[in-house]
């Protein structure tokens, strides 16, 4: 067990962010190659990759509709583009709402109303301008008329000053689940007055449940599910066990995957598996009393982002596993990856491997199609859909 002192350990809370960026390095990224490209795994069966589309404007998710096309959206310019039969469309999709574009900031998630036959609502995922040249995360949702999203509004637009990315889940449960980053200066991940820092919990039309696990307890915004998160940059649902799972970003190492415990605590900054960008460890000890453990951690960090859980029928060896995007790995750029856990019955890591290395792209989504085969994004300016399929 290690131990600071705590004069230290505020000192590393109030992250100096010009002293790191200052010693940020990046190995080149090459261009993507045109592909079909072919990798021996370590199940012992090949696949192959393909490039389905490029040009895109850093996409930061992708979601499947009922017809198996698909939607992307472009973070930078705050757009949708469609997938059809895998290939991209020219023209955006309409409806979207105005965002603030930024290096961590705009267009982010999206996700389909789990009644979507029924009430074919899309819901978004973005960085809302507001007056002053302020900004806040927000989500919204827009009516899919077959091509284009219609009569789209904010159903919830949290604290101003909340800030970057955001993912969105719909629960078994029919709730809508959102993360919202920390802000690492203040770190107000454990302030119950917050949302920063914090999973909350939504009805699809952005009002507060009921049975959240914080209604009527003193100082806590009804809103919250989990606290003491710093950044919740994935969330899946396991296809099997319907639980909710988060990856969630440390810093300089301290990644995590996280099993979602309603009215929890998840203990960031007071218990990490990684150290500061500065490089002393970011807090006194690795475990805490009421503080939810990690399920999987790394250290050094990839930079964890979206995830999905593997159930089709195309990759048998891999079903039951756990993809998790990387954007870099030990703070050096230009070495993104995706990773394959794979667990036993109880949930516990057996092993992992590291696919698409080779390719030195930032991995921002991974996701399941409906042909069983695996859809990823690469978070480039020159962003491109890439297709995992079984190799020939």
């Amino acid at each position: 067990m290690k131990t600071l002192g705590s004069a230290l350990l505020m000192g590393l809370l109030a992250w100096n962010h010009q002293a790191w960026a200052a010693e940020a390095i990046t190995l080149p990224v090459p261009p993507l190659p045109p592909g079909p490209l072919h990798y021996d795994t370590a199940e012992g069966f090949a696949i192959e990759v393909k490039v389905l589309a490029r040009g895109l404007d850093h996409p930061w998710s992708i979601a499947f509709l009922p017809d198996g096309s698909a939607l992307v959206t472009e973070k930078n310019a705050g757009a949708i583009r469609r997938l059809i039969d895998g290939k991209l469309q020219t023209e955006s999709i309409s409806g979207v709402p105005e965002v603030v574009p930024g290096v961590y900031s705009g267009l982010l998630d999206i996700a389909l109303d789990p009644d979507f036959a029924n009430q074919p609502y899309i819901y978004l995922s973005y960085n809302k301008p507001l007056p002053g040249g302020l900004s806040a995360v927000a989500y919204a949702r827009g009516r899919w008329d077959g091509h284009n999203l219609i009569d789209t509004q904010d159903i919830y637009v949290a604290d101003v000053g909340t800030a970057s990315g955001s993912r969105i889940l719909f629960g078994p449960d029919g709730m809508l689940y959102a993360g919202l980053y920390v802000d690492v200066v203040q770190a107000p991940s454990l302030a119950p007055e917050s949302l920063k820092g914090k999973l909350i919990r939504l009805t699809p039309e952005g009002g507060v449940p009921a049975d959240n696990p914080f209604i009527g307890k003193e100082g806590f915004r009804p809103e919250i599910y989990t606290y003491g998160h710093r950044t919740i940059t994935g969330l899946t649902l396991h296809p099997t066990r319907n639980e909710i799972w988060a990856t969630e970003m440390g810093p300089n190492g301290g990644d995590e995957v996280n099993l979602i415990y309603p009215g929890n605590n998840y203990g960031w900054p007071l218990v990490s598996l990684g150290r500061s960008y500065q490089g002393p460890w970011q807090s006194e000890k690795f475990q805490m009393d009421g503080a939810v453990d990690p399920l999987v951690y790394w250290m050094p960090s990839i930079s964890v982002s979206g995830m999905t859980f593997y159930d089709g029928a195309v990759f048998p060896l891999w079903q039951g596993d756990l993809f998790v995007g990387g954007m870099k790995y030990g703070e050096i750029a230009g070495t993104g990856q995706l990773q394959r856990i794979h667990f036993n019955a109880d949930m516990q890591e057996l092993r992992r491997e590291s696919l698409l290395g080779d390719l030195r792209q930032r991995i921002r989504d991974v996701k399941q199609g409906p042909d069983g085969y695996l859809y990823v994004l690469t978070d480039e300016d020159d962003g491109a859909v890439l297709r995992i399929e079984p190799a020939p």
